[in-house]
């Protein structure tokens, strides 16, 4: 019965860890990030953010693939905007993928201020050879 339990609580606490999005097991070829590139992220995360105009970017990589036979730039980096009072909404780190195949569309993958949240942009971006953070 005791180890019932124990399965039983190992199993429902494993269904609480957020999924690490996948690096594909292939890292990207670094590009320049553009300023063209760099439009097409800030349009993107605007439409994740509180206050659309106050986005600013940080510290920001971006690199190409081919994944199942299509081309995708993948963008790690940080971002910074206010939050819904107007004060500063603190440094957020993302993950976004786009596909230049498909009218430029812009996928976020991951963002978030929290720890946990951080270390899996860190990590993932890292494992695709972007790392964004000194200590990733």
């Amino acid at each position: 019965m005791r180890k019932t339990v124990q399965l039983l609580l190992v199993a429902s606490l494993s269904g609480c860890v957020a999924p690490r999005p996948d690096a594909g097991d292939q890292h990207v070829d670094p590009i320049p990030f553009s300023l063209a590139l760099e439009e097409v992220v800030i349009t993107g995360i605007r439409q994740h953010l509180p206050d659309p105009a106050s986005v600013r970017l940080g510290r920001t990589l971006a690199g190409e693939r081919t994944l199942n036979g299509r081309k995708e730039i993948v963008v790690c980096g940080f971002v910074n905007g206010k939050d819904p009072s107007g004060g500063s909404g603190g440094e957020q780190a993302f993950i976004a993928r786009i596909y230049p195949d498909s009218a430029t569309s812009f996928d976020l993958v991951a963002m978030g201020s929290a720890s946990e949240t951080r270390r899996l942009v860190d990590s993932t971006c890292s494992a695709a050879g972007l790392p964004i953070s000194d200590s990733a």
